[in-house]
């Protein structure tokens, strides 16, 4: 059981999948183990096609260093490692142990243990503890909704100019559409977008992906 783009038909999600590269035995392994351990934590998982986008845009990108917010059982971390060039180095920042410790399990799996450090802690408070200048050339935020305005705050100074961050569940499942929703992790989404899209740091676009993919390019 994996999660799949939420914005377009079963139909078509499933020739998009079909024509796209397929997770490989690691991450197949990965997404079953954490839908059987945690099945109502599913939805925090990335879907496959988004964990595909994330490879090729940090290949493209020519990433060597990387940052994540929010790891959970470590599927997108797997992905983004991946793409890292020679050398290249992933930051990953979440606050549970157990959860980590089956991405963990699987980055070893991958052959990614020298790739990958893991800081356990609240992300912001690791965040704010990096140095303030620019040292990532790629960012990917998908951790809790309600920090996404400084997560993006904190992260676009440290990203390097050329470099990229991307936001996932921009679209906050199409609630960011009602004005009325007074969900706070709903506003403080909604709020990121807005700053995002007046940040003249950055060029961006929003992707109908998984739920809501934002790509950021800074100038």
């Amino acid at each position: 059981m994996t999660r799949r783009s939420e914005q377009i038909s079963l139909h078509l999600n499933a020739y998009l999948t079909a024509h796209s590269t397929p997770p490989d035995a690691v991450l197949r392994e990965l997404a079953t183990e954490t839908a059987d351990r945690y099945p109502n934590e599913i939805g925090l998982q990335v879907a496959p096609e988004l964990g595909t986008f994330l490879t090729l845009i940090t290949r493209l990108a020519r990433a060597r260093t990387a940052i994540e917010v929010g790891t959970f059982t470590g599927y997108s971390s797997i992905c983004l490692a991946r793409g890292l060039g020679e050398g290249g180095r992933l930051l990953c920042c979440d606050v549970s142990e157990e959860w980590t410790s089956v991405a963990r399990k699987y980055w070893e799996k991958a052959g990614l243990t020298d790739r990958i450090e893991l800081r356990l802690g609240p992300a912001i408070d690791t965040v704010r503890a990096l140095p303030p200048g620019e040292q990532f050339d790629l960012a990917f935020i998908d951790a809790d909704k309600l920090g996404y305005p400084q997560y993006w705050s904190e992260l676009v100074p440290r990203v390097r100019s050329g470099g990229v961050i991307c936001v996932d569940n921009t679209f906050s499942h199409g609630r960011v559409l009602d004005a009325g929703n007074d969900n706070p992790s709903v506003i403080a989404v909604r709020t990121m977008n807005d700053l995002a899209a007046a940040d003249e740091r950055v060029e961006l676009i929003m992707l109908p992906i998984g739920d809501g993919l934002t790509v950021a390019f800074k100038h």
